[in-house]
């Protein structure tokens, strides 16, 4: 009897797989990848300020908070309406401080009431910067007996803003490049993402001085620095291609 379990026909199974060379099998392990290179950015541009925040007052102090009150207002009226005849738009006063506070003594450990103190801070918007110390000698004496801050600014610093900007993300390809020449990895410099990391707020390069009462008094605006600094991810490419910058940029 025919042993053959496939019966008379005879079937048998054919072996038609292909030889594989060695070492021609491949692993997900052996397929290069694309590595990444996150780098920060920062770009500083100067500029020139062109307007200008003044916070001023009037402080008042009597025993009767009426009177003090009074006093107070009279001051400021005439502040305000010095202001405005100066140019400043209404608009651009507005009233940051009023508060009224007692006033105490203190003799033999006892706490005696003087009397109540006023205070009326404004802060004016000044557009000419060459109006600035013209404008605190003027509201001086008017009444105000208070200049608290002179804060030089930018009208419009989105345009210096996006200028630091475009300097921080040129500072990150820079980076990037010089890693990938470190590294002898060719690098495409267009990112693959990029994120802002400040706000690009302007900030004087050095402390303005000015005095609160003097004749012409003299208020040098210096200079602005605006500041963007970025985080960007770059992709190192596994080989040679014709998007990849393989030659110094210079910036």
């Amino acid at each position: 009897m025919d042993n053959d379990p496939f019966g008379k026909v005879g079937l048998r199974m054919k072996d038609t797989s292909l030889p594989i060379p060695f070492g021609s099998m491949s692993s997900a392990a052996d397929v290069p990848t694309r590595g990444t290179v996150s780098v920060n950015g920062e770009g500083v541009v100067n500029a020139q300020p062109d307007m200008a925040l003044v916070t001023l007052g009037a402080i008042t102090e009597n025993k009767d908070l009426t009177a003090a009150q009074q006093a107070n207002s009279a001051a400021m009226t005439s502040v305000i309406n010095g202001l405005l005849q100066m140019g400043i738009p209404n608009e651009n006063i507005k009233t940051v401080q009023y508060t009224i506070d007692p006033v105490y003594d203190y003799q033999d450990g006892k706490q005696l009431l003087r009397g109540y103190r006023v205070t009326h801070l404004l802060q004016v918007t000044i557009p000419q910067i060459s109006l600035v110390g013209q404008i605190v000698d003027q509201a001086v004496k008017n009444g105000a007996n208070s200049v608290s801050n002179i804060q030089f600014t930018l009208a419009h610093p989105e345009a210096r803003y996006n200028d630091a900007l475009s300097l921080a993300i040129r500072n990150a390809q820079q980076k990037a490049y010089t890693i990938s020449q470190t590294i002898g990895a060719p690098i495409n410099l267009l990112p693959q993402k990029i994120r802002e990391t400040s706000q690009g707020t302007p900030v004087p390069l050095e402390p303005v001085a000015y005095a609160k009462v003097a004749a012409a008094t003299p208020i040098e605006a210096g200079q602005l620095q605006v500041k963007a600094t970025i985080n960007a991810q770059f992709s190192i490419e596994p080989t040679s291609e014709s998007h990849v910058f393989s030659k110094s940029i210079t910036y």
